[in-house]
């Protein structure tokens, strides 16, 4: 998981000014649409909602960008009707992929799905093969210059954290879904700055993956994501920072 985080992460530094700053809004527009009409569109009761619109804030999205998609979702007014859609998968390696989707025509979006999984050597797999070893919780990406280890170890388990770790260069924070904007306001409010604060599925065990093979990964995984009715890739592989960084560069 902290390898497929760590890849989005550095892949996405400079998402939001250069060229696909309109299919960020788009996916952002596309996951509020659906959030309220399944939730509702209060975000103090709607804590996926609330999400989601700071993910927007982050982006720099208009305001009125965000209330227009919630009211569509909650029927205030008329929009485009979107399915949401779990396909599961496996990569290269064994890697388990989760791809979330929202989409007007699941038939289109599921041959599409498709063709790039067998285009970049990966296999649909049945419903509950894959899903099973991931469950949702809130993540957090901070770099080790922003914080001391027990200071912001203790700030984050009073705030109600589950779990704390660090490597190298950053340290992981794992929240219940409830509990993520109480540890983030728990952070800002100490000046610390995050690199990435998300929902996001987490698994239960890893696929370590290199060489020839975790670029493979790593490029199915991002065909997919650069999908326009996938909202989100989860997978399970672990591949050392090196290729990361080194795939992640190549994409500046």
């Amino acid at each position: 998981m902290s390898g497929h985080s760590k890849w989005k992460t550095n892949k996405g530094k400079k998402m939001v000014a250069d060229a696909k700053k309109g299919a960020t809004y788009t996916r952002i527009i596309k996951e509020l649409t659906i959030l309220a009409r399944e939730g509702g569109g209060n975000p103090d009761t709607n804590p996926r909602l609330r999400a989601v619109m700071q993910k927007a804030k982050e982006a720099n999205m208009p305001n009125d960008n965000v209330k227009m998609a919630i009211k569509r979702g909650t029927g205030e007014i008329p929009g485009i009707v979107y399915e949401s859609i779990m396909y599961e998968a496996y990569g290269p390696g064994g890697v388990a992929i989760l791809i979330e989707a929202l989409t007007d025509n699941k038939n289109r979006t599921t041959a599409e799905v498709r063709n790039i999984m067998s285009k970049k050597g990966g296999n649909m797999a049945g419903a509950g093969s894959v899903s099973w070893m991931f469950v949702k919780k809130g993540y957090l990406l901070i770099e080790k210059s922003q914080a001391k280890e027990d200071e912001l170890m203790n700030i984050v388990l009073e705030a109600g954290a589950e779990d704390f770790k660090s490597d190298d260069k950053n340290f992981e924070i794992t929240t219940s879904v409830q509990d993520l904007e109480k540890v983030k306001q728990a952070i800002q409010g100490k000046g610390i700055k995050w690199q990435d604060a998300e929902l996001t599925m987490i698994p239960s065990s890893s696929v370590k993956v290199a060489g020839n093979e975790a670029r493979q990964v790593l490029s199915l995984i991002e065909a997919l994501e650069e999908h326009d009715d996938v909202q989100q890739v989860y997978a399970n592989f672990d591949i050392p920072d090196e290729i990361l960084e080194q795939m992640a560069s190549a994409e500046e």
